[in-house]
């Protein structure tokens, strides 16, 4: 393990890089530079050497090539435990390179700005900075590589103590880092120009790309995962606008596995509603939705369906918190809430509840292109997500007795809800509210029975939504005992005549979606 001598540094992002050449400086390394960074080093009175004057050979086309020269990758690649490499070196006059700080052109940030051309994006495909990254993380016993600002300090500080040297653990630590980020980058330019291309395949709508890569940055460690014996970590999308669309925490303990897979259920279902809305989650099903003028109107109908089952829930809400429903929030134990704002007031009466974890984020809106992940032994099931837009226009009346408008209201809040809970799923409403829901149960008329045994709400008068269609009459006929007036389903199965015929023959107006929304 040699001393660190002679460094290049040639970087896009600049944070922190006046303190680290400084630094280099103080430890006597001279630094070779390209460009932009090699002035900005200037400017703080650091000095620097440019690669041209390393190289002879002054940087050509627009700067595409700057780096790409055997007296400069000569001088990365060479092996210090060779002395055949020791001998070439010294045979051509090029002197080693001990470290390379180098970070790329920003791909990503240019391929997302509005209006960008397509030969703009192409410029920031880094050629050089990725050939010396590799290059150096190939070499890193002998070459320190470091490609991420944060780092700086701690390269200095066992500089400093080293006298001169790095060890070896740090050494791999960093090409580890150097190899994720040139793969990272290669994958979102990939990503990039698969996009451009769609319009050469068949059907880009319906397909999925042969290869499915992800960026991934781990952003919370919860204590344990689902249970304590198991632990965890929570990811972002690298190369996306993070959790919950960029979530802020105003109070409360850490966030657990359970507490993010449910307040994103949570979040989701509410962002349906157009009126004020109040979702309440547990265990990843809704006990409880409701509609109303305000927020305050929405939560009490929601906790009406099923109160018992509100106790340690997580609420989401589709319009900013007031005093008013902070207020009647009191006396409920909730683990999350979660809004797209919260109203001073509000917000000064729900931290006096110092568990409740409070999270303010966008209401959400699925991005194009967004997938559905669920993980098996060996892979993943891959699938897109099932945002498509419920338009109750085409749902069609083979029964003859068709619903009123104020049933119709009823069966599409009872639809919208059906869709995000667990199959089988039957959702017992009326206008404004939850009466009764029965999910995951493994048949369709035991769920039905479900839904009116945990009715908090008067069910007759009301409507039901299923959203599979009923495979025989039996759970019909349930709904129907119990008071159901109308209900919506998909359709689609060879006994929808026995099951119509029933309908008749019990009074019920029932409407064919065309469209299922099974969620396993």
């Amino acid at each position: 393990m040699l001393p660190v001598r002679r460094a290049l540094i040639s970087v896009s992002d600049k944070t922190g890089l006046a303190e680290f050449g400084r630094g280099l400086q103080r430890l006597g390394v001279e630094i070779v530079s390209t460009g932009g960074t090699a002035q900005f080093l200037r400017d703080e009175g650091i000095p620097v050497v440019l690669v041209s004057e390393v190289t002879g050979f002054p940087e050509i086309l627009d700067g595409r090539v700057k780096t790409l020269h055997p007296l400069i990758h000569g001088g990365i690649l060479a092996d210090r435990s060779r002395s055949s490499h020791l001998g070439e070196l010294q045979e051509h006059s090029i002197t080693p390179i001990d470290l390379v700080a180098v970070n790329l052109y920003p791909f990503e940030d240019t391929a997302a700005k509005e209006g960008v051309t397509f030969p703009e994006v192409v410029e920031m495909i880094d050629i050089g900075g990725p050939s010396m990254v590799r290059a150096a993380a190939k070499n890193h016993q002998g070459v320190v590589v470091v490609v991420d600002p944060q780092d700086y300090s701690r390269v200095l500080e066992t500089l400093e103590e080293g006298e001169g040297h790095v060890p070896d653990l740090l050494r791999r630590s960093l090409a580890a880092r150097a190899f994720r980020h040139t793969r990272d980058y290669d994958t979102a330019i990939a990503g990039w120009l698969e996009q451009q291309g769609d319009e050469f395949l068949e059907d880009p709508q319906d397909m999925l790309p042969e290869q499915l890569s992800f960026q991934l940055t781990r952003e919370i460690v919860p204590r344990y995962g689902e249970n304590p014996h198991q632990s965890s970590a929570i990811y972002r999308f690298t190369d996306g606008p993070g959790l919950f669309s960029g979530m802020t925490m105003h109070q409360g303990r850490e966030l657990s596995w359970n507490n993010l897979l449910d307040a994103d259920a949570a979040r989701k279902m509410v962002a349906q509603f157009e009126d004020p809305a109040v979702v309440i989650v547990k265990h990843n099903n809704p006990c409880g939705i409701g509609l109303g003028r305000n927020p305050k109107a929405a939560y009490q109908r929601a906790l009406a369906t099923d109160p018992v089952s509100a106790f340690g829930s997580i609420i989401a809400f589709n319009r900013p918190v007031d005093a008013a429903v902070a207020r009647a929030m009191a006396d409920l134990f909730v683990e999350v809430i979660i809004a797209p704002e919260y109203e001073p007031a509000a917000l000064e009466l729900m931290v006096k509840k110092k568990r409740r974890r409070l999270l303010e984020c966008p209401v959400f809106l699925p991005r194009s292109g967004e997938l559905d992940l669920r993980s098996i032994s060996g892979g993943l099931l891959v699938q897109e997500l099932d945002s498509i837009e419920d338009d109750s226009e085409p749902w069609t009346c083979p029964t003859q007795k068709k619903p009123t408008k104020t049933q119709r209201q009823a069966l599409e809040l009872a639809w919208k809800v059906c869709r995000y809970v667990k199959s089988n799923a039957i959702v017992i409403t009326n206008r404004f509210q939850t009466v009764g829901v029965g999910a995951g149960q493994m048949s369709r008329v035991d769920s039905c029975r479900l839904a009116i045994d945990k009715a908090n709400l008067a069910v007759e008068g009301c409507v039901a939504a299923s959203d599979a269609f009923f495979p025989f009459r039996d759970g019909l006929d349930v709904l129907a005992d119990a008071g159901i007036t109308a209900i919506v389903q998909p359709g689609g199965s060879k006994r929808d005549d026995e099951v119509i015929a029933a309908a008749d023959e019990r009074g019920i107006a029932l409407l064919h979606t065309g469209t299922r929304h099974f969620r396993h």
